[in-house]
């Protein structure tokens, strides 16, 4: 990826909302260093725009139809790992904040954040830096206090699998999602119960809800 120009700070917005992106275009672009190059509302358009585009930062949402933000970024970071993602989303759980790094995200601020402080996100991490707003510092502080997530030994692949099945999308509809095949998606599937120790399928959903993993 091109080093941050001296004149500005290419950005690619994806959010399945154009409400929201045409408002933190506004935002974003009403800052002389920050342009936004392309957006993007899903997670194989958002892989497209970033080889075409190659931003400085992508700002990306973790909520999307199909794949969701999760292995958007997983596909860019394996495409260009230096690549800097800021994630911006609505979600706060921390089995999603920790599945975000995981992926290969830089920084991770919620839409509850002042847009003063996702500008300034987007600049700590254009410049390198991890950036994380300062309600998921407290997610994340909380989360090392406790007894953590039985879902903390997934990896970002399977959180997102695991996802996508307490939705209610089928093995087939994941395959599609993900480009990967049927029994691939139903070796995940079986791995996933075998490492939390679910039982049922119903038991699988129910942690996931209780995760924050439906949400999305």
């Amino acid at each position: 990826m091109s080093e941050v120009a001296v004149t500005g700070i290419s950005v690619l917005l994806v959010d399945d909302h154009p409400i929201v992106r045409q408002g933190y275009r506004r935002v974003l672009e009403s800052q002389d260093d920050l342009h936004v190059v392309a957006e993007a509302d899903n997670a194989t358009d958002a892989y497209a725009a970033f080889k075409t585009h190659d931003p400085d930062v992508v700002v990306m949402d973790i909520s999307m139809p199909g794949a969701s933000g999760l292995e958007a970024i997983r596909n860019i970071r394996a495409r260009n790992p230096r690549a800097r993602v800021l994630v911006f989303t609505m979600h706060n759980e921390a089995v999603l904040v920790k599945a975000a790094f995981n992926a290969g995200a830089s920084g991770f601020v919620t839409k509850s954040s002042a847009p003063s402080a996702v500008v300034s996100a987007i600049r700590g991490v254009a410049r390198g830096e991890r950036t994380i707003s300062d309600d998921i510092a407290h997610v994340l502080a909380d989360d090392s206090l406790s007894a953590g997530s039985a879902l903390d030994q997934l990896g970002e692949r399977e959180i997102e699998i695991l996802r996508q099945f307490a939705g209610g999308a089928t093995s087939e509809q994941i395959a599609t999602h993900l480009n990967l095949s049927v029994k691939t998606v139903q070796n995940y599937h079986y791995l996933i119960k075998t490492k939390i120790g679910a039982r049922t399928d119903a038991q699988l959903v129910r942690l996931a809800a209780a995760c924050g993993l439906t949400k999305i």
